[in-house]
């Protein structure tokens, strides 16, 4: 060969007695093959193979693998975001003249979803009240052709009772999908009870530093997933290995941060339980958390992640409550190392079951900074408002 093509084509390199803690970084558009046969036989390949490099490589086969274990799976997908998990699961199962039942506290998108993409293109959809529990078999129509579910929601933290809607479902025929990022598999394994495809926001606790975006879809049938993936080919939607590299690292410390987030938001939930200022705390924890039997019953324990509701005619103060925090970033999402609050007024999205409170809602994730100095900083910030 001359240097031309030396500069072109690498040597092997021997990877005996190299071994290494880190899962490799492998990049990759074009995939080559060794030979004409399986270059001119490579659609016979499954999902499980490698064709392309927006279909997968050895790194985003570790990640995969990793989460459908986790979970108790059969195969999980990875996507560019939690919300593209939600989409790309209604996408496949929904069609023109079928219908779909969302929970009144599902993510904002979730709603926009139904109604500014699928209603227009002849998918139905229902509201329905997150506590409804088996009383759901009365909403399931002919053409439902999927129940999602979000367990605590996000905002407003009502657990639902999963394992009687998935129940209510398999009667009907009908699969059920769940937004499980609250929990992530360490805190409640979605498919284990009853549930046909878990999402989550990769975003979050498998990150871990705020840093990337991603998210997964699990299922438990490979024909579920064979079905998604068709659909993620032809819209051309793949996810970079590099920020596959950065969840796996995130993965290995998700464990012990999650224990000692849930821990702090717990006892954080029960002192501002009695705070002069909060109307009620929204913790699934709590006894007086909608669905807290539920959670006492399916998940492990709790995630960084409730809110509070502070007493009427407090609102008006919250631009300056806000700008007294110190150590806590104003900022959504959750599940990073850093400690965030954020306001939110759920009471113009419910539907199904009006919001109780005249006020809305602050979201407070807890991070890994110190205790005393978040509490000091939560204490600072709610003597703005009176308490």
């Amino acid at each position: 060969m001359r240097d031309q093509t030396r500069c072109v084509q690498h040597p092997p390199a021997t990877l005996d007695g190299f071994a290494s803690l880190a899962v490799p970084t492998y990049r990759a558009s074009t995939i080559v093959y060794p030979d004409g046969q399986s270059f001119l036989t490579r659609n016979s390949r499954g999902f499980d193979d490698y064709t392309y490099g927006m279909h997968g490589t050895p790194t985003t086969r570790v990640l995969e693998a990793q989460l459908t274990a986790l979970h108790g799976g059969a195969r999980t997908i990875l996507v560019p975001s939690g919300q593209a998990a939600i989409s790309l699961v209604m996408l496949t199962l929904l069609q023109p003249g079928d219908h779909v039942l969302i929970p009144d506290h599902a993510y904002g998108p979730v709603r926009s979803l139904c109604r500014n993409y699928l209603a227009p293109r002849g998918v139905e959809h229902t509201i329905y009240d997150p506590m409804i529990g088996g009383g759901i078999d009365a909403l399931i129509r002919p053409q439902t052709r999927l129940i999602w579910v979000e367990s605590p929601g996000s905002g407003t933290m009502e657990v639902q009772d999963v394992p009687a809607i998935a129940a209510a479902a398999k009667a009907r025929g009908v699969p059920v999908g769940c937004d499980n990022t609250w929990a992530t598999p360490l805190l409640f394994k979605p498919l284990a009870h009853g549930v046909d495809v878990a999402v989550e926001a990769l975003t979050k606790y498998v990150g871990g530093h705020s840093d990337l975006l991603m998210g997964s879809i699990t299922v438990a049938d490979v024909a579920l997933r064979d079905r998604i993936k068709l659909v993620m080919r032809d819209l051309g939607i793949g996810v970079s290995p590099d920020e596959a590299s950065l969840a796996l690292r995130g993965l290995e410390t998700m464990a012990v941060r999650l224990a000692h987030m849930g821990r702090v938001s717990e006892e954080f939930a029960r002192r501002l339980a009695g705070h002069p200022a909060v109307e009620t705390v929204l913790h699934p924890a709590l006894p007086s958390c909608p669905g807290h039997e539920f959670w006492k019953r399916d998940f492990a324990g709790s995630a960084s992640v409730f809110s509070i509701v502070l007493k009427p005619g407090l609102e008006g103060r919250m631009e300056a409550a806000l700008s007294a925090l110190k150590v806590f970033a104003i900022g959504a999402s959750w599940g990073g190392t850093r400690s965030l609050i954020a306001p939110a007024d759920v009471k113009v999205d419910r539907v199904a079951v009006p919001w109780p409170y005249e006020s809305g809602l602050i979201r407070i994730n807890i991070g890994l900074e110190d205790p005393e100095d978040l509490w000091a900083d939560l204490e600072a910030m709610l003597a703005v408002f009176g308490g």
